[in-house]
């Protein structure tokens, strides 16, 4: 008797322990945007996490800048802390926020929607010692048109009609221009709520370059990351414009691909293609792959065409940059700054982006990348 009793806790803890090992290993790998492989195919975090190179990455990192990439960073940052240990909080305080604070050294990389300016490079050369910041484009995406219409399902704009209701010059939903996009829609007799940026953002900056090339006569604002038009309301980040279209019905905002949903619908642009194009990865992606690198040195910031009319090509794009020092970088965030860097602009790391929305960048691009963060010093 007693030696089955022995037998039988021996066989009992083993069982405990395997079954403990068993849950250790599906929380390791549940730690993930989308559960496992997500429906678009994206290899799980855990699989993620076992092709990242740590070197040397350590203790904490702070970071701040674009908004519209917060979501392609948020699921970065999981596969990474899980891999390496390190904790990295990405602030999404906006474009300009992020440029500002890179600039007064608080800290060591930023994400912009807009190539650094010559003004910020200048300032960028005090805390780069030797060196200034670069533009590293990461991420695509498009900025979606996004609207809250009851009864609208397939909302069709243009860039003339876009402009004068960001400007104020068409202010209901049944206003002509609108009708005519829309023949077979149902458009109410409703004000427009229009939502912009509040905050110095690289998403206005994208969109009103846009407005700019595609309808001048009709946008007449310089443009830059500060919302230059009157009238209509404002909201903080991406996710703060998003939110208000979602409770307003009758609004409409601009903001990343993937804030949209839930009640928030996205308009389609007729651009002079066969048919109005709907943002999409592959849209962006389409657009996005005819950009030329325009930058001197190790800049790679790009040139986009927001007055494309290929057929099947989203005009309102965007390219966020990871801002950082070519060189001069702190020894103490260096390795952390290059590992993380690389990871994200590695095959795996712009695999995740189509599955949450956004585009990956072109090969030829993103390898110029790789080869740039590997010479950060």
């Amino acid at each position: 008797m007693k030696l089955q009793r022995t037998n039988r806790l021996r066989a009992i803890s083993l069982g405990a322990i395997a079954v403990s090992g068993a849950l250790a290993l599906t929380a390791c790998g549940s730690d993930n945007t989308g559960g496992g492989s997500n429906a678009s195919g994206n290899p799980s975090s855990a699989a993620n996490a076992s092709a990242i190179k740590c070197d040397g990455a350590k203790g904490q990192l702070l970071s701040d800048g674009s908004s519209a990439q917060k979501n392609a960073i948020d699921a970065w940052v999981k596969n990474f802390s899980q891999a390496c240990s390190v904790q990295i909080n990405y602030k999404a305080g906006g474009s300009g926020a992020g440029v500002t604070a890179f600039t007064q050294g608080q800290i060591p990389w930023a994400g912009s929607d807009s190539a650094l300016k010559p003004a910020e490079v200048a300032a960028s050369k005090k805390v780069c010692s030797g060196g200034q910041g670069i533009d590293l484009p990461m991420v695509g995406g498009a900025i979606a048109i996004g609207y809250n219409l009851n009864g609208v399902d397939n909302l069709v704009l243009d860039a003339p009609t876009l402009a004068k209701i960001f400007d104020g010059k068409i202010n209901n939903w049944n206003d002509p221009a609108i009708a005519k996009l829309n023949p077979k829609a149902k458009l109410p007799d409703l004000k427009i709520q229009a939502f912009h940026r509040s905050d110095d953002s690289g998403t206005t900056d994208n969109f009103t370059k846009y407005l700019k090339a595609s309808t001048p006569d009709n946008w007449k604002y310089s443009g830059g990351k500060t919302w230059q038009a009157s009238g209509g309301q404002s909201a903080a980040q991406s996710s703060g414009v998003a939110q208000q279209v979602k409770q307003t019905n009758g609004a409409i905002g601009y903001f990343e691909l993937s804030y949209v949903g839930d009640g928030v619908k996205a308009a389609s642009i007729a651009t002079g293609a066969a048919q109005p194009v709907a943002p999409s990865t592959d849209s962006a992606t389409k657009a996005i792959a005819a950009a030329k690198v325009v930058g001197t040195g190790q800049d790679l910031s790009l040139k986009l065409d927001y007055n494309t009319k290929a057929d099947g090509a989203y005009p309102i794009t965007l390219v966020t940059y990871e801002i950082a020092c070519d060189k001069g970088n702190k020894a103490d965030t260096l390795p952390t700054v290059k590992s993380f860097l690389n990871y994200i602009a590695s095959e795996d790391g712009q695999k995740i982006l189509s599955g949450i929305s956004y585009a990956p960048m072109p090969d030829e691009i993103i390898g110029k990348v790789r080869t740039t963060i590997a010479g950060l010093s």
